[in-house]
């Protein structure tokens, strides 16, 4: 890596995980704050509403005009389902590196940024988590489903958040899927009588999504065998636990030359 710092530019960079990626890329001596985009507060430092000392870097709503100007290496992302995509290609299109935490992206969302950034040779990442913990408890059930085929996951957010199940969850079926066997879990004749009750099917085992206000991200993974139970869990209590995993990542997409889906790849 060079011994210039990564610039990062900053999208949703007024929303709760945006301020705490600001101060990320204010306080790290490995990166500097280049650009941050927002739908409001625009022309206002962002660094003085992170909490910060003034840094002259001003809040825009124009994404394209700031990669252009400012030129940053990485754009984090924590925007909203809707506006992902748009800012991810925007990004290649310019040389970026996509760094995107913004969860709901579909499967063939993710397979054109990978299509597109490959053929562009720019890297990316595209994190459903950035918990180092979270990482480990997928990487933990994943191991576990060799031995403990039958499993459910019930993960639990706030309210407001958008998409469920969550993409965290859903990631943790996709490792457990590659460990396990497909086959359909529960009584042959089990029927619902309240549609949705055994939770959202994926490759024969359930997820459930609760969301409840108080509530900030925890994953149990469950596992059933004869006369035992496994249960692993992770909990996150602030989102300042996610910033190690994103400033990982920040220096990592500096390696890469197309976007790859999954910061666990970075875990060993």
């Amino acid at each position: 890596m060079s011994n210039q710092p990564i610039k990062v530019a900053v999208a949703g960079a007024k929303g709760r995980m945006g301020i705490e990626v600001v101060k990320l890329a204010l306080e790290d001596p490995d990166l500097e704050l280049a650009a941050a985009i927002g739908r409001s507060s625009v022309g206002e430092d962002i660094a003085v509403i992170a909490g910060k000392q003034p840094s002259g870097i001003l809040l825009t709503d124009d994404l394209e005009m700031a990669l252009v100007e400012y030129k940053p290496d990485v754009l984090v992302d924590f925007t909203i389902p809707s506006t992902v995509m748009e800012h991810a290609r925007t990004a290649i299109k310019h040389g970026v590196r996509p760094v995107i935490g913004t969860t709901g992206l579909s499967p063939s969302h993710i397979e054109e940024l990978e299509r597109i950034s490959e053929q562009a040779g720019v890297g990316g990442v595209i994190a459903p988590n950035f918990s180092i913990g979270a990482i480990l408890m997928m990487k933990f059930a994943a191991q576990a489903a060799k031995y403990m085929p039958h499993v459910e996951i019930i993960e639990y957010h706030g309210e407001q958040k958008l998409d469920a199940p969550s993409g965290t969850s859903i990631k943790t079926a996709e490792m457990i899927s590659q460990a396990r066997e497909e086959f359909r879990q529960g009584h042959p004749d089990e029927e619902e009588t309240i549609e949705g009750s055994r939770g959202g099917y994926y490759d024969g085992f359930r997820i459930h999504s609760v969301r409840l206000p108080g509530v900030f991200a925890q994953q149990e993974v469950v596992f059933g065998g004869f006369g035992q139970t496994l249960k692993i869990r992770h909990d996150s209590y602030e989102r300042a636990g996610y910033m190690p995993g994103v400033a990982l990542a920040c220096k990592k997409v500096m390696e890469l030359d197309k976007v790859v889906y999954g910061f666990d790849r970075f875990i060993d």
